[in-house]
């Protein structure tokens, strides 16, 4: 496993409904997706302990997806949901590829800051088999694409 991964964006939104798009899966499908990638919400039961289950599909096939030869699954459950303030979720890719197993928790925090939201994501525990800078330039593209959803409201 490879340390944590954190990066702060700020949101022009209200930490409410940044919050409410946490746990919407008509928002994740929209959001919690790269560029050149589409998201398939299979099942999503926002509470604590509550599980859920995410395909992301390479818009073009490239042979180089975790799951299948160009899609990522994961599965997951939230640990902790403490409204308007934070959701802890622990994530994992459904693999055959030893490099790709293993248990991620995902935090993101929400903080008032200059009239919007200031948003801290860590990603904690990924796997060897995942390029860091690839996860780093993945959530850089899915907060734009959040920061995009809400602040439209």
């Amino acid at each position: 496993m490879q340390k944590a991964l954190s990066i702060s964006r700020h949101i022009n939104a209200p930490r409410s409904v940044v919050y409410r798009a946490l746990l919407d899966p008509r928002a994740i499908a929209k959001w919690k997706v790269p560029d050149g990638m589409s998201c398939q919400v299979h099942a999503f039961d926002a509470h604590e302990g509550g599980s859920f289950r995410i395909s992301l599909t390479y818009d073009v096939p490239t042979g180089t997806g975790k799951t299948t030869a160009h899609t990522d699954t994961y599965r997951g459950r939230f640990v902790k949901l403490v409204p308007d303030q934070q959701v802890i979720e622990v994530d994992e890719f459904e693999t055959a590829d030893p490099a790709l197993q293993g248990e991620m928790t995902i935090t993101i925090t929400l903080a008032d800051a200059d009239g919007g939201t200031e948003l801290l994501a860590t990603h904690d525990g990924l796997p060897r088999g995942v390029s860091p800078t690839d996860n780093e330039t993945g959530w850089r593209m899915a907060l734009a694409k959040l920061a995009a959803l809400v602040e439209a409201r």
